[in-house]
């Protein structure tokens, strides 16, 4: 598809998540069960899986970027197929990380919601 479309500009989420919609529609997803979220889901396990392999077996950062790109590409298609817009999403999710502080971690820093910082009482 992309190559049909070549004006478009390749840094625009809006145009990914296109694509990724052509992509859908190109082969039925929806009526074909590739929209079940829990077939979904198997999907991405495989993939992070795929992530994981290349990561502990020091596989080429090409190798890992297209495994990362697979991943996105189903997180951008869960979207559709669950139809809620992944960009306000995103925006909204890291407004609420961007107000949570960091802690150390086993050595390494961490950015989470924490279960005091949470609810005082515990």
């Amino acid at each position: 598809m992309m190559g049909k479309r070549q004006n478009r500009d390749r840094d625009s989420f809006s145009e990914m998540m296109a694509e990724v919609r052509a992509f859908h529609h190109k082969h039925r997803f929806r009526e074909r069960g590739g929209e079940d979220l829990v077939y979904r889901l198997a999907l991405m396990t495989e993939e992070l899986g795929e992530i994981a392999d290349c990561v502990t077996k020091g596989k080429s950062r090409d190798q890992l970027a297209t495994e990362c790109a697979d991943l996105l590409i189903l997180l951008m298609g869960n979207a559709i197929a669950a139809d809620f817009d992944l960009a306000e999403a995103f925006w909204r999710k890291m407004a609420e990380v961007n107000q949570r502080g960091e802690r150390i971690v086993d050595g390494r820093v961490r950015v989470t919601a924490y279960r005091d910082e949470e609810d005082p009482g515990h």
